[in-house]
């Protein structure tokens, strides 16, 4: 793809973002999409962001977990990138309106205490190179229509990215298995899935060490405070105006998150 053509597919995707109307399968209007044609598009609009001053606060890993790959049709993991403005507060009720088509995962979620690049990176490194994890919700989006996405669409838009809201109490990975680590998602005090870490690449931890990997051939590295999501133990759950969420992790601890209406 040319650099004109990417430019105009990230300006697209930003118009949606913008105007809240979703647009039509990137793959469509280029049924030759590439993975690294899709990276460019998304580094369009990073770029866009981070000049009108937004700040990359860490990444989030999507598609790990084999229902997530199985409800997209797609075969591989991909990755996006985390802005501060993505960060949303437990305390205070969500606008949905903010979002095009918001869905809920719960995650594992890492923060980094040190530097970590690959290639090269093991579980050894990235185990070491934690801080400490988290409980998270994260909140995925699609400025596709109807969420029609192939792996190059997915990837195009941010790896869908939303927004995500973090557990208050950090937890030493000292002592965790995280593969092992059960969680329950209920909305609105109802149970609506379970799941486990080790859905996730087999284990959080591989979505770490793969995400280093794939950056660093990219020559980017992941920084120290950097925030890193893996990849949800469940299958996403669509958000509605007024759902509260919570998910509990075993000794990890809980999130909530509440929407509100969509404001006018």
């Amino acid at each position: 793809m040319d650099p004109g053509s990417v430019e105009k597919a990230a300006a697209a995707l930003l118009d949606a973002y913008a105007t809240g109307a979703p647009i039509a399968p990137l793959t469509e209007e280029h049924p030759g999409l590439t993975v690294p044609d899709a990276y460019a598009i998304q580094l369009a609009q990073v770029a866009a962001w981070t000049a009108d001053g937004a700040r990359i606060k860490g990444h989030k890993v999507g598609l790990t977990s084999a229902a997530m790959r199985r409800q997209f049709g797609v075969d591989q993991p991909d990755f996006g990138h985390l802005t501060d403005g993505m960060f949303y507060a437990e305390a205070a009720p969500i606008d949905v309106g903010r979002f095009l088509q918001p869905r809920i995962e719960p995650e594992v979620t890492f923060v980094l205490g040190r530097p970590l690049s690959g290639p090269g990176v093991t579980v050894a490194d990235a185990v070491a190179a934690v801080d400490f994890v988290l409980p998270a919700l994260e909140i995925i989006d699609s400025r596709i229509a109807d969420w029609r996405i192939t792996l190059a669409d997915t990837i195009a838009d941010n790896a869908s990215s939303g927004g995500v809201v973090l557990g208050a109490r950090p937890v030493r990975m000292d002592g965790l298995d995280l593969a092992l680590t059960g969680c329950l998602l209920h909305r609105n005090g109802d149970l609506v899935d379970t799941g486990a870490g080790g859905a996730v690449l087999g284990s959080p931890v591989n979505a770490l060490v793969w995400l280093a990997n794939a950056l660093g051939e990219r020559g980017v590295g992941l920084e120290a405070g950097h925030v890193v999501l893996p990849g949800s133990v469940t299958a996403a759950v669509p958000v509605a105006p007024g759902d509260t969420f919570t998910a509990a992790f075993g000794g990890i601890g809980t999130v909530t998150a509440s929407f509100g209406e969509a404001a006018c």
